[in-house]
């Protein structure tokens, strides 16, 4: 592909992406997953979602790639396996806990975190101060309680960008995001509000954080794609669900340890 990788222009050196063409990524990628999930005889797990696994044309049109983790269901039911997979930072919370298998709730979480770095510009783990990181969920979804989502926009757009649509970006990005998977939108519902052809969800105001249970097992094997850099452990059994904090550092103290 002629422009390499959502990451580079993301991260790296590349040309800084223009609001249009972020805009234009972010539908090509949303019509890709549709096509995966509901147009298609049979539905298409991904779960492997993120910047260096979307590919940008000559025009800088998303195509979706690496479907080494792919797996293939009927429509309408969860993939059958105790194997987490997936790359650090992108994974479902029920997924790194192994409390539920993946399922079309984990694609979209994983979409949910795209949308966020497209529009924001930054990783899924942000570093606030010295020794202290927070997860881009939490820190836009804070923003979005106080009202003041532009704030997450990336900087070196210096204001040249649409607000609306940045707002709805990061919106549903919560959305897709949200911790509890009973709650995200199906892709069909997500497409439909970055489309503008459907009103904002409203979200609580504070991101919510569901009772999981623990992993019993933090020794068996993660397995994740060729880009990820990720070794450790993946949940099989598990024990009854205690009451977890109420952020979301409890998350990023598992991916920290477990990734």
């Amino acid at each position: 592909m002629h422009n390499g990788s959502l990451d580079k222009h993301l991260y790296g050196k590349e040309n800084l992406l223009t609001w249009p063409v972020r805009h234009n990524i972010v539908l090509g990628l949303g019509s890709a997953l549709l096509y995966l999930h509901e147009e298609w005889e049979k539905c298409v797990l991904h779960r492997d979602i993120k910047p260096s696994n979307i590919m940008l044309d000559a025009l800088f049109n998303a195509k979706l790639g690496d479907f080494g983790l792919a797996r293939l269901i009927d429509h309408n039911q969860d993939l059958q396996t105790t194997m987490a997979a997936g790359t650090k930072g992108y994974m479902a919370p029920e997924c790194v806990l192994g409390t539920a298998n993946p399922s079309t709730q984990s694609d979209m979480f994983s979409l949910g975190i795209v949308l966020l770095e497209i529009t924001c510009g930054r990783r899924p783990i942000v570093p606030q101060h010295e020794q202290k990181k927070v997860s881009l969920v939490e820190w836009v979804w804070d923003l979005y309680g106080r009202n003041a989502l532009v704030e997450a926009v990336d900087g070196r757009l210096n204001g040249d960008f649409d607000t609306d649509e940045a707002k709805c970006f990061m919106v549903v990005g919560l959305w897709c995001a949200h911790p509890e998977k009973s709650l995200r939108p199906s892709i069909k519902q997500a497409m439909s509000v970055l489309q503008f052809q459907a009103p904002l969800p409203i979200l609580p105001p504070k991101m919510p954080v569901p009772i999981y249970a623990i992993p019993a097992d933090p020794s068996m094997q993660l397995y994740t794609s060729s880009g990820a850099t990720s070794s450790g452990v993946a949940a099989a059994s598990v024990k009854s669900a205690p009451v977890l904090p109420s952020d979301s550092s409890w998350l990023l103290k598992q991916q920290g340890n477990t990734f």
